[in-house]
């Protein structure tokens, strides 16, 4: 295993620069740098104290095998159902609240509503697979037809409703999950 390699991966895909590993581990930059070409080591307390700020620790660093999971079947998705407000959310990658992004399939019966979402960080995307359906966004709404999309910041509270007369069906994604 290389572990300078592994651990300027894990740097890169968190954005960080070295100078701010450095700073967040109190460390200098030139020892990351010089960990990240193999040119040092570190103790184990030093790394244990890198990786956590990667977001990791030694058992999932050092597991070689990759099983990150790319390709989902219907098997593995789970759905629930809301009778009341005329729902099915089903969600389309198993634990996708630990991903940065959370893809759901919204299916809403005539007259059916998504619960209203109160308002967060990140960002929110669907697409209309089938149906129409009203995005609501505070006190003002939007018709979104079959074909088309939507996408906002999430500053407001929010949900989606179904004011026609056919079952609609959306992809939704929200940054982070929030689902």
């Amino acid at each position: 295993m290389d572990i300078g390699e592994k651990i300027k991966r894990m740097r890169i895909e968190k954005q960080l620069t070295q100078e701010e590993l450095a700073n967040r581990c109190e460390l200098s930059k030139g020892f990351i740098s010089q960990l990240e070409n193999n040119l040092t080591s570190p103790s184990i307390a030093t790394l244990i104290d890198i990786l956590e700020i990667l977001g990791t620790n030694l058992r999932e660093f050092f597991n070689e095998i990759d099983d990150e999971r790319i390709c989902f079947t219907k098997d593995d998705m789970f759905e629930t159902e809301d009778e009341d407000l005329k729902y099915t959310f089903k969600w389309l990658v198993p634990n996708s609240q630990k991903n940065e992004m959370e893809p759901v399939i919204v299916t809403l019966e005539p007259g059916g509503r998504y619960k209203e979402e109160k308002p967060h960080e990140g960002e929110e995307f669907g697409y209309v697979l089938s149906g129409a359906i009203y995005l609501h966004i505070g006190d003002k709404y939007n018709k979104v037809r079959k074909g088309e999309s939507f996408y906002f910041k999430p500053r407001a509270n929010h949900y989606i409703s179904n004011a026609g007369k056919t079952t609609a069906k959306v992809i939704w994604v929200s940054t982070p999950p929030s689902f």
